[in-house]
């Protein structure tokens, strides 16, 4: 028998709908009934953004640096849909040579305690103020124009669930994680017998989407030898 060839498997707000009210028990009949689910959907959107690092949603913004000004908006296209900076590096641009070299990131306390925040020079450290526009603050102040260019890696929020027809911006693999979640959430209001069942099935799909979605990078560990080299 011959498989299908196709991978376009995909749903809409409309079918994870459906599907979540399937699993609570329930038919999804009226125009309210889609609205609450489509809400609670949204919700649910914003909890993953404090659950964790979701890897499909950081993109890479880049900051013109302007000379003596140490405060830039992350995102001046959609500011509020910046949730975090992830790291910082400057590029540095002479005689058609980029040298990137990271920023280490500075607390609210740790900038609030700079004894000259005026100082200029190449920067080499950041503070994020995570206001609802959130923006980044560099240190030292530029001392050059056209010259330092600021690199970010920013977590950013997924697009809304606006309507139905609308897909959503998650992959593949989190498919069944978030019809479950959407299911649970849903249970809270309409079938609380079902809400344990539920939320355990919720939980377990996202670690299991969780597990596949993280960073991989090479470790290795060395033992220090020295004592064994005094003579």
């Amino acid at each position: 028998m011959a498989t299908s060839g196709s991978k376009d498997f995909e749903l809409d707000v409309a079918d994870y709908v459906e599907e979540a009210f399937e699993r609570c028990g329930l038919e999804l009949r009226t125009g309210y009934d889609l609205q609450t689910a489509q809400r609670s959907l949204n919700l649910m959107l914003a909890e993953w953004a404090n659950r964790g690092l979701n890897q499909w949603t950081i993109n890479q913004k880049t900051i013109s640096a302007v000379k003596d000004t140490t405060q830039y908006t992350i995102d001046s296209t959609n500011p509020t849909s910046v949730i975090d900076v992830l790291d910082v590096f400057v590029r540095e641009t002479v005689q058609g040579t980029d040298t990137d070299v990271p920023l280490n990131k500075l607390s609210r306390a740790e900038y609030a305690h700079l004894a000259n925040k005026s100082t200029t020079g190449k920067p080499n450290q950041y503070f994020i103020d995570k206001q609802i526009s959130p923006t980044i603050t560099v240190w030292p102040a530029p001392d050059k124009n056209s010259t330092y260019t600021i690199y970010l890696n920013v977590l950013s929020r997924m697009d809304d669930a606006d309507a139905g027809a609308n897909t959503l911006e998650v992959p593949f693999r989190f498919y069944p994680c978030l019809a479950a979640g959407l299911a649970y959430y849903m249970a809270l209001k309409r079938a609380p017998e079902k809400v344990t069942l539920l939320k355990q099935l919720y939980e377990e799909e996202f670690e299991r989407a969780l597990s596949q979605d993280q960073a991989r990078a090479s470790f290795r560990v060395a033992p220090d030898l020295t004592i064994y080299r005094i003579a």
